[in-house]
């Protein structure tokens, strides 16, 4: 792949003095992330950042990068291709492709320490790491289907959104919904389970990205006028919040009737912004900014040898009418 499509990587060096610079012998830990066009993925780089900041005089610097687009696949894998050709003392990956990403990290068998953040391996494949630091994808959508189920208790019609096809933690969110929402295990789609049924042509495929995200909302919402919940499993089109308002616009009465219901992904301040204003009517947040801040720490632990929980949940952040909580202070 020719290089000058992979991003330019931005280095996670915080100024911590002024003047100061970072000492040219310090050890790489790098992350890598599905794509650095995507506000959920720089809050990783936020909490790379802050731990850059609270550790001056650590021998490692953290290094964050991805593809320019989250829709590169190729891109990520040749980015961590050239980072374990290059020498980095511990890498963490959040992988689009789960299994293009594995198939290269098999071929490659680093000797360094491979853990995933925020995006897992398939779970034949997770021997090829040494823990999982993220969201407990399942349970994420097991949340999603709860919210769902309060909210239309007799259930209806319904669209699930995705991401990338091979996204694993996008694929477990749509298993968990599935499986709660249907009141049974392994469902591969709903077809009237406890009232349940998704409409034809869907779940949709975003391939994260916003535009598509939204012009997918729009299409559905105009050609189902009788749908009844629109599920966005990670909150691509809500990352442009002035097209998601403006396909929102649409429906307004239904939503604020709730004839239609959305739930959504993720709370980040557009999103926890568009929940205020009734555009949705629950959100099930991540914590990236944690995944971030913690992910050079694990890195360490794993390179000194030392046992490490295999997985390291961080948690969710649940919005409701009757609490907004976490989304009521952002």
């Amino acid at each position: 792949m020719n290089i000058k499509k992979v991003a330019i990587t931005a280095l996670c060096l915080s100024s911590l003095v002024a003047g100061s610079a970072v000492a040219q012998d310090k050890k790489t830990l790098a992350i890598v992330v599905k794509g650095l066009d995507n506000p959920f993925f720089e809050q990783i780089n936020l909490g790379c950042k802050k731990w850059m900041s609270e550790n001056a005089d650590s021998a490692y610097e953290c290094l964050y990068t991805g593809p320019a687009s989250s829709s590169d696949e190729a891109g990520e894998v040749q980015i961590v291709d050239d980072l374990l050709v290059r020498g980095v003392a511990a890498i963490a990956i959040s992988p689009s492709n789960a299994p293009a990403m594995a198939n290269r990290i098999r071929a490659i068998a680093p000797t360094i320490p491979v853990m995933t953040l925020d995006a897992d391996f398939l779970e034949q494949d997770r021997d090829l790491r040494k823990t999982y630091l993220g969201t407990d994808n399942y349970l994420m959508g097991v949340k999603m289907a709860e919210q769902a189920s309060k909210l239309k208790s007799n259930g209806g019609t319904v669209c699930l959104q995705l991401g990338n096809v091979a996204a694993d933690n996008i694929n477990a969110r749509a298993q968990g919904f599935r499986d709660t929402i249907a009141g049974s295990m392994k469902v591969d789609r709903l077809t009237g389970q406890n009232g349940w049924t998704e409409i034809a042509g869907c779940p949709l495929y975003t391939n994260d990205q916003a535009d598509i995200a939204n012009q997918q909302m729009s299409d559905v919402f105009t050609a189902n006028q009788d749908l009844d919940a629109f599920i966005l499993i990670g909150g691509w089109a809500q990352f442009a919040p002035q097209a998601y308002a403006q396909v929102t616009d649409q429906v307004m009465d239904k939503l604020n009737s709730k004839e239609l219901i959305i739930i959504a992904g993720d709370t980040l301040p557009p999103q926890t912004k568009a929940f205020r204003e009734g555009r949705s009517h629950s959100q099930v947040g991540q914590r990236p900014f944690e995944m971030g801040y913690r992910a050079p720490d694990v890195m360490i632990q794993l390179i000194n040898g030392e046992k490490v929980d295999d997985p390291l949940y961080t948690g969710l952040d649940i919005c409701t009418a009757e609490d907004a909580g976490f989304c009521a202070a952002k």
